[in-house]
């Protein structure tokens, strides 16, 4: 990776993929550990990645090793007015939107950590680096 990026997002696939140890997620975190990125999740994140059979303990060292933005009212009402420049459904989409607002209000360079990058590119535009998990 050579751009340097200042802010990575990551939503629940990147988060899961973390937790789960996938070598290659594990690889570009650590390439972004290098170049000082600050790490994000948002809270919502925290909850969509959270299952019955979670290791509790993974789950709180991956937490610790990023910072959890809270979604307030501000953050989801600029969530909404990027589903609608979209034409997406908050229903479907919401999660995803809260995660392209983070992005785009973080410092940049901003890369998202995503397997959904169709729908991202929808939400952030240009604006943004996105890196398929």
């Amino acid at each position: 990776m050579s751009e340097r990026i200042e802010t990575v997002v990551l939503d629940s696939q990147g988060m899961s993929a973390w937790l789960s140890q996938d070598r290659d997620v594990l690889a570009v975190i650590r390439s972004f550990h290098a170049m000082a990125a600050e790490l994000v999740i948002g809270a919502n994140t925290v909850v969509e990645v959270s299952h019955a059979r979670m290791n509790t303990a993974r789950l709180n060292w991956v937490l610790s090793q990023v910072r959890i933005e809270p979604v307030t009212g501000h953050a989801a009402r600029a969530s909404a007015a990027l589903l609608k420049q979209a034409g997406l459904h908050g229903h479907k989409y919401a999660i995803d939107a809260t995660v392209a607002e983070m992005a785009l209000r973080k410092p940049g360079p901003v890369a998202v950590l995503t397997s959904d990058i169709d729908d991202m590119a929808k939400l952030c535009g240009s604006q943004v680096r996105l890196i398929a998990i």
